[in-house]
């Protein structure tokens, strides 16, 4: 772009370009994250991922939360459960020890001895982390030791999410990574079936099985997808069954026998679909937005300053956004840099997505 600007006789530098293009972005950062947080409010389901990013010669992790409305891009230096969970809280940086808090810690078998004397409490909000750790170590919390801490860090910030109105009655669909494996959690089926491509049979007994298996599931993937336009409690109820039938089945083969048993524990996730019909079976729309942003990796590397990280991720998630909701991203810019026809003004894009949920 500076040659580009040289060119045409605007004499500036490449220093200048990139601060006109990262600084000064307030209001799109302010916009990028009330599409997340009514995304998040009214969305029926969303679909997550990650990739790797490169930001100041460190390795990063650029989440995606996006819905059939909108999409953010998150990049942080983990990719954690905690960090997940920090990202669906977005600018509130309280911590909540309430029913939904306690609940998460229950489903993490945290010791009951721990959760004893917090319970005994009223249902307290805190600030920041700072009052929240000093709660916990008063009621016995070791919060030096990480492996303690970590679920009680993670139960505060999942307590604020549910405080907030966020990811109520939200499904969070993704592939098998453990760190979105919260709240209402649907599997990706295709996932399952890569799992299976995967494998390296190594006879041709082996290699029937796997194919065989492939077929099947297969086949399942294609009933659940009739069952999204025709729901009912008998077909429900086949499914089921009929999921019991290929994951219970025994090959003798170890590798492959182990396989279908993790799978086999994941049915409430792999079949969330059987109570939520509207809910995708697959994490292809996540992908198909992380394409772009992993295209933009391959040709410029990565970002140097914090600014040009956030301006990278909010521009990309309110052009991906704009796009769902059919709005040109250039006219978007010009409507809101006040260079745009003002005779068709573009109303505030959360606005457009809770409005459209």
């Amino acid at each position: 772009m500076t040659t580009l600007l040289n060119d045409v006789g605007v004499e500036i530098s490449k220093r200048q370009v990139v601060r006109f293009l990262t600084e000064r972005l307030d209001g799109f950062h302010a916009e990028d994250a009330a599409v997340l947080h009514a995304g998040l409010v009214s969305a029926t389901y969303v679909t997550v991922d990650d990739t790797g990013a490169r930001h100041a010669n460190r390795n990063f992790h650029t989440t995606h939360i996006g819905g059939e409305h909108f999409t953010a891009f998150r990049t942080a230096p983990s990719k954690s459960r905690l960090n997940f969970l920090a990202l669906l809280r977005g600018n509130y940086q309280d911590y909540v020890l309430n029913e939904a808090a306690f609940a998460f810690l229950e489903d993490r078998q945290v010791d009951p001895a721990l959760l004893a004397p917090l319970k005994r409490q009223e249902p307290r909000r805190f600030a920041n982390q700072v009052p929240f750790l000093q709660h916990l170590a008063e009621h016995g919390i070791d919060i030096f030791d990480k492996d303690i801490i970590r679920p009680f860090a993670e139960a505060g910030i999942w307590g604020a999410i549910r405080h907030h109105g966020l990811v109520g009655k939200t499904v969070i669909v993704s592939d098998d990574a453990g760190q979105f494996r919260v709240g209402t959690h649907a599997l990706c089926c295709v996932h399952a079936e890569r799992l299976l491509h995967k494998l390296m049979p190594a006879t041709p007994c082996q290699v029937k099985h796997v194919e065989t298996l492939r077929e099947l599931i297969w086949l399942f993937y294609k009933q659940l997808k009739n069952y999204q336009r025709s729901p009912s409690q008998r077909a429900a109820h086949g499914l089921q069954v009929r999921f019991d039938r290929i994951f219970f089945i025994r090959t003798g083969d170890d590798e492959l026998d182990k396989l279908l048993f993790r799978l086999r524990r994941r049915k409430p996730e792999l079949l969330r679909v059987l109570e939520r019909p509207e809910i995708p079976l697959h994490t292809n729309a996540s992908e198909r937005d992380l394409r772009g942003f992993v295209i933009k990796r391959k040709i410029s590397g990565g970002t140097v300053s914090r600014n040009g990280r956030q301006a990278r991720d909010s521009m990309l998630g309110l052009t991906k956004t704009c796009h769902k909701r059919g709005l040109s991203f250039w006219h978007y810019l010009g409507n809101r840099l006040g260079i745009g026809d003002d005779n068709h003004p573009i109303p505030p894009l959360p606005s457009m997505v809770a409005a459209r949920a």
